[in-house]
């Protein structure tokens, strides 16, 4: 089934359980191209290319059909969703890299939220103006991990796979993976800070943005504290200078954080770790295995 019910976190833990990693940047990263679609057992340590030759490539016609159920296989949606898969997910942005008016992109969002593909999420910032929230973009995400790989890798060159020559997908994939993995890296960072804050249930959850800046992590919980958080995929130990790059958004976006999240793939410098207590709190990849208990 190429459109999954399951909420992100139901999806990592259902393809974690499924293909059984050997370790949590295995699992996302392979998530990220893979997820919400059922496998036969894959071997996640190979290189996610490699996974992707043998997986994708050889059956593009199949899935390409089964998608197509789920978008009605017009052209024109098949465009706005490239365009949501290769940006920040800004409908205007969407709009932009599809070449399409608002009006009619608008009535693509809306068929296509419909049909169960993609969700509309506002942005979280106060409005003191209509002509001020016209210029604040609504974001648009896949409900699935693999149907946003597809719209953005697969969908747009389909002549070249169609015809065995995989080339500028290669390309494509090599230039832009480790970007591509950063968004199911929030979210599921996200889903991780919900299940850390049972004591105080968080009410609201998702990024935060604005047209000058963006947050990755802006939650507040049922007592009514406001958290704000960074996420960093990268193999670079995360430092103090990027907790006072969130603390220096959150004074220009007037957000008044109790407390600072940082999720990171490859763990902190000393010089932070020192400064972790009730009012910041560091996650690693490591803790993603609370996702899939």
């Amino acid at each position: 089934m190429i459109l999954s019910t399951q909420t992100l976190q139901e999806q990592f833990k259902s393809f974690y359980q499924e293909q059984q990693p050997k370790n949590f940047e295995d699992a996302l990263e392979k998530f990220a191209i893979f997820g919400g679609v059922e496998w036969a057992p894959m071997d996640t340590s190979k290189p996610t290319m490699e996974l992707i030759e043998k997986l994708v490539f050889p059956d593009y016609t199949y899935i390409r059909n089964d998608v197509s159920e789920v978008t009605t296989g017009m052209p024109m949606y098949h465009t706005v969703l490239t365009g949501i898969a290769m940006g920040d997910g800004r409908t205007h942005t969407a709009f932009k890299r599809a070449g399409v008016a608002g009006e009619v992109g608008i009535k693509a969002v809306e068929a296509l939220c419909e049909s169960g593909i993609i969700r509309l999420a506002p942005s979280r910032k106060v409005f003191t103006s209509w002509s001020e929230h016209s210029v604040v973009a609504d974001k648009l995400y896949f409900t699935s991990p693999f149907l946003r790989f597809w719209f953005a890798f697969i969908s747009p060159l389909f002549k070249g796979i169609r015809d065995g020559d995989y080339k500028e997908v290669r390309e494509r994939f090599a230039n832009r993976e480790s970007e591509f993995i950063q968004l199911p890296f929030v979210q599921l960072s996200q889903e991780l800070l919900k299940l850390e804050n049972a004591s105080d249930p968080i009410v609201e959850c998702d990024s935060y943005w604005d047209e000058e800046l963006e947050i990755d992590i802006y939650a507040k919980t049922a007592s009514g504290k406001i958290i704000a958080g960074a996420c960093k995929y990268t193999n670079a130990k995360v430092k103090k200078s990027e907790l006072i790059k969130l603390q220096e958004k959150c004074a220009k976006a007037s957000i008044a954080a109790d407390v600072f999240v940082l999720f990171s793939k490859a763990g902190y410098s000393n010089e932070l770790k020192a400064l972790k207590g009730e009012n910041l709190k560091l996650y690693t990849i490591k803790n993603f295995k609370k996702l899939v208990e």
